[in-house]
């Protein structure tokens, strides 16, 4: 019996809902007055947008500029740091030749005397030769690192410049 008094009251809803019509809701009209915007402030608005636009492009060359020349300093970077690899690479082979050479030559002595003087004239040899090693290493150190630092003095004082002079 319950049952059919919610069924029934149900029913009653829909029906009631149905018939009932509400009126369309409309905004009420509200006589606005046109406000004209002054010619000078339309004006200072169209300037400033064009100059914010200017200023957009002139800061995206820059930055272009920027990526630029820190494309080229990498570039440089690696090639220069490619560069003393291999000079390291070189050294280490010369300086491993060299003692497998005096091991060699060490195997053949008859004395300790002859030991000894082998020792010290392939040391001396040596020494004169990480001398030079070293040199080297150092003057394509400084290579790289002017070739690298030049450029990228140059691009970004160029970058700036530009920008200061916008």
């Amino acid at each position: 019996m319950a049952e059919a008094a919610t069924t029934t009251k149900a029913k009653s809803t829909k029906s009631v809902s149905s018939s009932v019509e509400f009126p369309a809701f409309e905004l009420p009209k509200l006589d606005m007055p046109t406000l004209e915007v002054p010619p000078a402030f339309r004006d200072m608005a169209e300037k400033s947008m064009s100059q914010a636009k200017d200023t957009y492009e002139k800061m995206k060359a820059v930055a272009e500029e920027a990526t630029d020349v820190l494309e080229d300093t990498y570039a440089t970077t690696t090639g220069g740091i490619s560069d003393y690899g291999l000079k390291l690479i070189e050294i280490a082979r010369v300086n491993t030749n060299a003692a497998f050479d005096f091991v060699g030559e060490l195997i053949a002595v008859k004395s300790c005397a002859e030991a000894l003087e082998l020792s010290t004239v392939h040391a001396q040899k040596q020494f004169g030769v990480l001398t030079a090693q070293t040199k080297e290493l150092s003057a394509l150190a400084q290579k790289v690192a002017n070739d690298v630092a030049e450029p990228m003095k140059e691009g970004v004082a160029k970058v700036f410049n530009k920008s200061a002079a916008r």
